[in-house]
């Protein structure tokens, strides 16, 4: 008799069906990071240390000269913060100083957004003889201390009769070595060859690429770059101060006069100087999320 054959081993499942019954697993690049106490206790030591100088100024701007001078200071909020905003209403026009630094700080703003991103587009993509010589000039203009061309600035608007005028702030800084260099660098990693050579093969212009194309992809370093200029523009002091005066003055030159007299007072500066960090916190507040969204979706697609 034939000896029965043995029974065939039993057929195990393989690994991947296993793991599929067991449901997805996120692999490291997909996995949630959750901080543990120390992190929450170092990010709340840093929240606190930057907000600190905003808090202050607040206190010192609603104290008097005073409750400033007491050893040690106080802590809280004062009840003089509308009699020293009123004060400094009195000491300088405050209105209208805000007004030009919102159409200084915004001219600058859209000139050196629109022309750094032409600038940086001609630069990263497109060819043309001397264009490693032109860039490295551009950049090397960040070198030389801004200081040195106040005078044969002062000398040029003084020959065009800008003494005194918006415009001798404004159209100086239009465009900045640093916006080109920018965006050069920021669309040189997010604007794919292949996409312009395929609208060019559609027959689009190089205006046409540049509207169509290049300002959607480019829109979160446009945003990045509008914000650090804003707040650039907003915060200037010396080439205002140079070009403008008491009557036609920005933010940081009003504050100038406050305070004025044998003993400065301490509190109406701090007023002053809250209404002038105000707006700057406003245009952070409601651009900042959506400039980190933008960013972070320009990453994830790259």
């Amino acid at each position: 008799m034939t000896a029965l054959a043995a029974p065939p081993p039993p057929v195990r499942e393989p690994a991947p069906d296993r793991a599929a019954r067991r449901g997805p697993r996120r692999s490291g690049a997909g996995r949630t990071l959750r901080g543990g106490k120390l992190a929450y206790v170092v990010l709340s030591l840093a929240v606190l240390v930057s907000a600190f100088p905003f808090y202050w100024t607040l206190v010192a701007a609603s104290r008097s000269n005073a409750d400033l001078a007491k050893v040690p200071p106080a802590l809280l909020p004062g009840p003089n913060l509308a009699r020293n905003i009123q004060a400094v209403a009195e000491e300088a026009d405050i209105g209208k100083a805000l007004l030009n630094s919102l159409i200084v700080s915004g001219s600058i703003t859209l000139g050196t957004v629109l022309c750094c991103t032409l600038a940086g587009f001609a630069f990263a993509k497109l060819r043309f003889r001397g264009r490693g010589a032109l860039l490295a000039v551009t950049v090397g203009t960040m070198m030389i201390p801004p200081q040195l061309g106040v005078i044969p600035l002062f000398m040029l608007i003084a020959k065009l009769q800008w003494v005194n005028q918006l415009q001798a702030v404004i159209l100086p800084g239009l465009v900045s070595a640093f916006g080109v260099f920018f965006m050069r660098q920021y669309l040189v990693q997010s604007l794919p060859d292949e996409l312009i050579e395929a609208a060019r093969v559609d027959g689009a212009s190089t205006g046409r690429i540049f509207w169509s194309i290049v300002i959607p992809i480019a829109r979160p370093g446009m945003a990045v770059l509008g914000l650090l200029t804003f707040m650039t523009a907003w915060n200037d002091f010396f080439w205002p101060v140079v070009a403008l005066s008491s009557s036609e003055p920005t933010v940081q030159v009003a504050l100038r006069q406050l305070g004025g007299g044998y003993v400065n007072d301490q509190s109406v500066i701090m007023a002053g100087t809250l209404l002038g960090t105000l707006p700057v916190l406003l245009v952070f507040g409601l651009l900042g999320r959506q400039i980190v969204g933008g960013i972070m979706q320009g990453a994830v697609k790259g």
